[in-house]
């Protein structure tokens, strides 16, 4: 069931840039919105799975940074159908669209559609909302997509991506979830690039939270450290004056998987192929 906290799409400042971060109660999401909240003239929606949790995560920004256009909206990113609830009752415009939950559960689940976790919500959660969000960017634009990949990426199979041949194993897993998600930003910026929509892809930093935990990681820089270049991404001149690019501490690095391009289109294609209801 998704339900919004506040009406955060009707009260809107008609001069205010909208930023929409996901994952936005975990340690680097709530440090990543809470920046944003903290520049001038910006809307921020967190988009969660846990009310509770996002009713704080609100309180939090609210009271560190004096902005109070600050809200959000329940959703299971793992379920397209949750995406297409959220996307439908959005009314004006998005400018900034990062998507950055992510999930490592430590043995293999599927959600009720019967898709494995990691997949639905790293990969095809990313892809859904880029997709199902394209015609309110596009009437927004210029516009951005930041995807929160990592430089922990790799060992994508593009015949068994879900992990029903191979045995699951979290780690592996992840990294290929992240490998993905730098080649679908590839993909989609070469969609979107003559709509003057954006779409980069970065490692956040390696941050002490509960994600890189269940790697069986620690994490030696702050939330706050961990967000600055996906925030860099969303804010500054060069998130939008290039498209298509991988970056680390606020630097473009050269992404190998992106090289590819016979396999990012392939795994495009495929992760098109998991809509539902169409």
């Amino acid at each position: 069931m998704i339900v919004p906290l506040l009406p955060s799409s009707n009260n809107r400042n008609a001069e205010a840039k909208v930023f929409l971060v996901t994952g936005a109660t975990g340690a680097i999401g709530k440090a990543i919105a809470r920046q944003l909240a903290a520049t001038p003239d910006s809307e921020v929606v967190l988009v969660c799975r846990n009310q509770d949790k996002a009713k704080q995560a609100v309180r939090e920004i609210v009271d560190s940074t004096g902005n109070s256009r600050v809200c959000y909206e329940i959703a299971d990113l793992s379920r397209q159908d949750d995406i297409r609830g959220l996307v439908a009752r959005w009314t004006g415009p998005l400018h900034v669209l990062i998507n950055n939950a992510a999930c490592t559960p430590r043995t293999r689940q599927e959600t009720p559609e019967g898709i494995e976790m990691q997949f639905a919500t790293n990969v095809l959660g990313y892809f859904w909302l880029i997709d199902e969000f394209t015609a309110i960017l596009k009437a927004s634009a210029p516009a951005r997509v930041v995807n929160v990949a990592s430089y922990w990426a790799g060992g994508l199979d593009l015949n068994d991506l879900e992990f029903v041949r191979r045995r699951y194993d979290n780690d592996t897993a992840y990294r290929q979830s992240k490998q993905a998600d730098r080649m679908l930003s590839v993909a989609f910026a070469e969609k979107l690039e003559s709509y003057h929509i954006s779409v980069n892809a970065c490692h956040p930093g390696d941050v002490h939270s509960t994600l890189s935990h269940n790697l069986g990681f620690g994490g030696h820089e702050t939330p706050d450290q961990g967000a600055a270049t996906p925030v860099w991404l969303a804010t500054h001149p060069i998130g939008q004056q290039f498209t298509g690019r991988y970056y680390e501490h606020r630097c473009e690095s050269n992404c190998t998987f992106s090289r590819d391009r016979q396999a990012v289109h392939a795994l495009y294609d495929q992760c098109a192929n998991y809509s539902n209801g169409d």
